[in-house]
């Protein structure tokens, strides 16, 4: 016999107080010249037992390129970090952060908001990894750098999608 399946009090999950699953993404969040770029804050629940520290890649899939276009990569991110800390994802603040940024397809570390052309709505997808090691990573690892290191240490994913259309 299987076990029942968790019950969606106990999933991990990610979420955002400045906006819904499947919502339009507010426009202070795009990138330079659309909006402030300023990332939204970023909340987590039930986070997997024995969870070390969690990673985070926000990617827009619908971008007129070969790969996702990568908006934000971060890594050593505490399991206690809160909303306000997750906004301080500017380059400015990097420094003084408690985890570390990564490149985006912009060779930008830290957040890249969403500048897609104009048209239809893109997709933006933010996963939240759970992992069971803290990982041995420089400051700016790419998306696929960040991925190869988290194989075989990834205890949980959290998802969280928003759409931004200009």
């Amino acid at each position: 016999m299987s076990p029942a399946p968790a019950s969606p009090a106990t999933e991990f999950t990610l979420t955002s107080p400045d906006f819904a699953q499947g919502a339009p993404i507010p426009k202070v969040h795009a990138y330079k010249g659309e909006g402030k770029n300023t990332p939204p804050r970023l909340a987590w629940t039930n986070v997997p037992k024995g969870t070390v520290e969690l990673a985070l890649i926000m990617d827009d899939p619908d971008a007129p390129t070969p790969e996702p276009w990568v908006h934000d990569v971060l890594y050593n991110i505490p399991v206690d970090a809160t909303p306000d800390l997750m906004v301080i994802r500017g380059a400015a603040a990097l420094s003084e952060a408690r985890f570390t940024a990564g490149a985006n397809s912009w060779n930008e570390a830290g957040w890249g908001g969403p500048k897609p052309p104009p048209g239809k709505p893109h997709r933006y997808f933010f996963r939240l990894y759970a992992l069971d090691v803290h990982l041995q990573l420089t400051a700016g690892a790419t998306k696929v750098q960040l991925l190869a290191a988290m194989k075989g240490h990834i205890l949980g994913t959290a998802e969280l999608m928003g759409t931004y259309q200009r």
